[in-house]
Protein backbone atom coordinates (compact mmCIF):
# COMPACT_ATOMS: atom_id res chain seq x y z
CA UNK A 1 0.00 0.00 0.00
CA UNK A 2 1.16 3.28 -1.07
CA UNK A 3 2.34 5.50 1.95
CA UNK A 4 1.56 3.29 4.77
CA UNK A 5 3.95 3.81 7.75
CA UNK A 6 3.40 1.99 11.05
CA UNK A 7 4.87 4.03 14.17
CA UNK A 8 3.92 3.39 17.78
CA UNK A 9 2.25 5.74 19.42
CA UNK A 10 3.03 6.91 23.39
CA UNK A 11 0.40 4.12 25.01
CA UNK A 12 1.13 1.29 22.19
CA UNK A 13 -1.14 1.36 19.98
CA UNK A 14 -0.33 1.25 16.39
CA UNK A 15 -0.71 4.31 13.84
CA UNK A 16 -0.83 4.14 10.20
CA UNK A 17 -0.29 6.61 7.65
CA UNK A 18 -1.92 6.30 4.48
CA UNK A 19 -1.54 9.01 1.73
CA UNK A 20 -4.65 8.72 -0.67
CA UNK A 21 -6.33 10.71 -3.44
CA UNK A 22 -9.79 9.70 -4.06
CA UNK A 23 -8.93 7.27 -6.78
CA UNK A 24 -6.40 5.61 -3.86
CA UNK A 25 -9.85 5.77 -1.36
CA UNK A 26 -10.01 1.61 -1.90
CA UNK A 27 -6.64 1.56 -0.46
CA UNK A 28 -7.72 3.20 2.98
CA UNK A 29 -11.21 0.52 3.16
CA UNK A 30 -8.91 -2.56 2.69
CA UNK A 31 -6.86 -1.38 5.31
CA UNK A 32 -9.66 -0.73 7.68
CA UNK A 33 -11.64 -3.98 6.80
CA UNK A 34 -7.77 -6.12 7.12
CA UNK A 35 -7.70 -4.40 10.75
CA UNK A 36 -11.10 -3.69 12.47
CA UNK A 37 -12.82 -6.23 13.97
CA UNK A 38 -16.63 -6.74 13.08
CA UNK A 39 -17.96 -4.34 15.58
CA UNK A 40 -16.23 -1.00 16.05
CA UNK A 41 -16.41 2.67 16.70
CA UNK A 42 -14.49 4.34 14.57
CA UNK A 43 -13.70 8.05 14.77
CA UNK A 44 -13.44 10.22 11.76
CA UNK A 45 -11.18 13.50 12.39
CA UNK A 46 -10.53 16.40 10.22
CA UNK A 47 -10.99 19.93 8.84
CA UNK A 48 -14.23 20.72 7.16
CA UNK A 49 -14.14 18.73 4.26
CA UNK A 50 -11.35 16.90 5.05
CA UNK A 51 -13.40 13.93 3.58
CA UNK A 52 -14.89 12.23 6.67
CA UNK A 53 -18.10 11.64 4.90
CA UNK A 54 -16.22 10.62 1.60
CA UNK A 55 -14.25 8.00 3.53
CA UNK A 56 -17.63 6.89 4.91
CA UNK A 57 -19.20 6.57 1.61
CA UNK A 58 -16.31 4.65 0.56
CA UNK A 59 -16.91 2.42 3.30
CA UNK A 60 -20.85 1.57 2.47
CA UNK A 61 -20.02 0.80 -0.85
CA UNK A 62 -17.57 -1.97 -0.07
CA UNK A 63 -20.24 -3.33 2.73
CA UNK A 64 -22.60 -3.40 -0.93
CA UNK A 65 -24.79 -0.08 0.90
CA UNK A 66 -27.04 0.89 -1.99
CA UNK A 67 -28.22 4.32 -2.25
CA UNK A 68 -27.05 7.73 -0.83
CA UNK A 69 -24.71 8.23 2.00
CA UNK A 70 -25.17 11.54 3.10
CA UNK A 71 -23.75 13.52 6.57
CA UNK A 72 -26.06 13.06 9.13
CA UNK A 73 -25.81 16.43 10.09
CA UNK A 74 -30.05 17.22 10.93
CA UNK A 75 -30.69 14.18 12.09
CA UNK A 76 -26.95 13.10 14.18
CA UNK A 77 -27.48 9.55 12.78
CA UNK A 78 -28.04 7.53 9.36
CA UNK A 79 -28.91 3.22 9.56
CA UNK A 80 -27.26 1.29 6.36
CA UNK A 81 -27.53 -2.14 5.97
CA UNK A 82 -25.47 -4.26 3.15
CA UNK A 83 -26.87 -6.79 1.14
CA UNK A 84 -24.11 -8.29 2.91
CA UNK A 85 -25.85 -7.85 6.39
CA UNK A 86 -23.18 -5.94 7.44
CA UNK A 87 -24.63 -2.76 9.50
CA UNK A 88 -23.08 1.07 9.12
CA UNK A 89 -24.33 3.69 11.59
CA UNK A 90 -23.04 7.28 10.72
CA UNK A 91 -23.17 9.91 13.14
CA UNK A 92 -22.27 13.62 12.99
CA UNK A 93 -21.99 15.07 16.36
CA UNK A 94 -21.14 18.46 15.54
CA UNK A 95 -22.00 21.38 18.37
CA UNK A 96 -23.23 18.26 20.69
CA UNK A 97 -21.80 18.13 23.78
CA UNK A 98 -21.06 14.64 25.37
CA UNK A 99 -23.71 15.47 28.20
CA UNK A 100 -26.22 15.62 25.58
CA UNK A 101 -25.66 12.55 23.66
CA UNK A 102 -25.48 10.86 26.90
CA UNK A 103 -29.32 12.28 27.48
CA UNK A 104 -30.53 11.61 24.40
CA UNK A 105 -29.70 7.93 25.12
CA UNK A 106 -27.38 7.41 21.37
CA UNK A 107 -25.02 6.05 23.62
CA UNK A 108 -27.22 2.72 23.22
CA UNK A 109 -27.26 2.51 19.51
CA UNK A 110 -23.39 1.64 19.82
CA UNK A 111 -24.60 -1.64 21.18
CA UNK A 112 -25.79 -2.60 17.56
CA UNK A 113 -23.48 -4.76 15.64
CA UNK A 114 -21.40 -2.76 13.04
CA UNK A 115 -18.77 -0.33 12.23
CA UNK A 116 -20.40 3.17 13.75
CA UNK A 117 -18.51 5.72 11.86
CA UNK A 118 -18.45 9.28 14.12
CA UNK A 119 -17.80 12.36 12.74
CA UNK A 120 -17.04 15.16 15.26
CA UNK A 121 -17.03 13.11 18.39
CA UNK A 122 -15.63 14.85 20.84
CA UNK A 123 -12.24 13.20 23.47
CA UNK A 124 -14.95 13.47 26.20
CA UNK A 125 -16.68 10.30 24.33
CA UNK A 126 -13.69 8.59 23.19
CA UNK A 127 -12.40 8.64 26.76
CA UNK A 128 -15.79 7.35 27.98
CA UNK A 129 -16.63 4.65 25.12
CA UNK A 130 -12.71 3.07 25.59
CA UNK A 131 -13.53 3.22 30.04
CA UNK A 132 -16.66 0.46 29.27
CA UNK A 133 -14.98 -1.61 26.92
CA UNK A 134 -16.06 -0.28 23.39
CA UNK A 135 -13.25 -0.65 20.14
CA UNK A 136 -12.63 2.74 19.69
CA UNK A 137 -10.31 3.86 16.51
CA UNK A 138 -9.37 7.30 15.53
CA UNK A 139 -9.00 8.46 12.03
CA UNK A 140 -7.60 11.62 11.67
CA UNK A 141 -7.92 13.01 7.82
CA UNK A 142 -5.51 16.05 6.90
CA UNK A 143 -5.56 17.78 3.44
CA UNK A 144 -2.18 17.69 1.64
CA UNK A 145 -2.31 19.10 -1.40
CA UNK A 146 -4.79 17.42 -3.75
CA UNK A 147 -4.45 14.27 -1.32
CA UNK A 148 -5.62 12.54 1.99
CA UNK A 149 -3.07 11.82 4.83
CA UNK A 150 -5.37 9.34 7.12
CA UNK A 151 -3.87 8.67 10.23
CA UNK A 152 -5.11 5.57 11.60
CA UNK A 153 -4.69 4.95 15.67
CA UNK A 154 -6.07 1.32 15.82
Amino acid sequence: MQGLVPSQNPIGNELKEIEASLKELHNIVVYLKQTLPQNAIVFLRGDLAAGKTTLTQAIAKSMSIEGDVTSPTFSLQQCYEGKDGQSLYHYDLYRLEHEEFMQMGLFEEFEKEGWHMVEWGSDELKVFLEGVGYNVVTVDITVVNHKRVYRIDA
